[in-house]
């Protein structure tokens, strides 16, 4: 699993005109999901979500998670993480998971994170044309890879 994850004072998903998830301040989190993944690599990002401390404490330094901030989330499915541009100019998408194995798994991801703050976790909507909007809170993004541990 892959994930851009954004520090947002604001963030929604719009499909033809309609909002499918709204938030305030909190995280944008743009996931990515391969045939490989599993439970494992969800529980690992899941955690590694709800618990990264790029919220500013009292002395402005980045101490705090979303958790801790009573912050939301937004997820939404982003196949595009797994784009292979090696070679041309036109990507390639087939590590990509397909929709039998990568809804339930964002689903899944969804529920989890739901769990692990307490607070309902919006969502966009798999496989829509999805208009994205948000205000980058620093800004702060952070991409995470669950095979590449860093």
């Amino acid at each position: 699993m892959r994930a851009i994850i954004q520090r947002v004072t604001e963030a929604s998903c719009t499909v033809d005109n309609r909002v499918t998830g709204k938030i305030a301040a909190g995280l944008l989190v743009l996931l990515g999901i391969e045939d490989a993944d599993n439970d494992t690599e969800l529980e690992w990002l899941a955690q590694k979500i709800v618990n990264m401390r790029i919220f500013n404490d009292e002395a402005g330094l980045m101490n705090r998670s979303v958790t801790e901030t009573g912050g939301s989330i937004l997820l939404v499915s982003q196949f595009t993480l797994f784009a292979a541009t090696k070679k041309g100019n036109r990507p390639g998408f087939t590590r990509a998971a397909k929709p039998p194995i990568a809804i339930p798994l964002y689903e899944k991801m969804a529920g989890r994170l739901t769990e692990l703050t307490g607070r309902k976790t919006e969502t966009g909507e798999f496989g829509a044309d999805m208009k994205i909007r948000l205000l980058n809170d620093g800004p702060v993004t952070i991409f995470i890879d669950s095979l590449n541990r860093e």
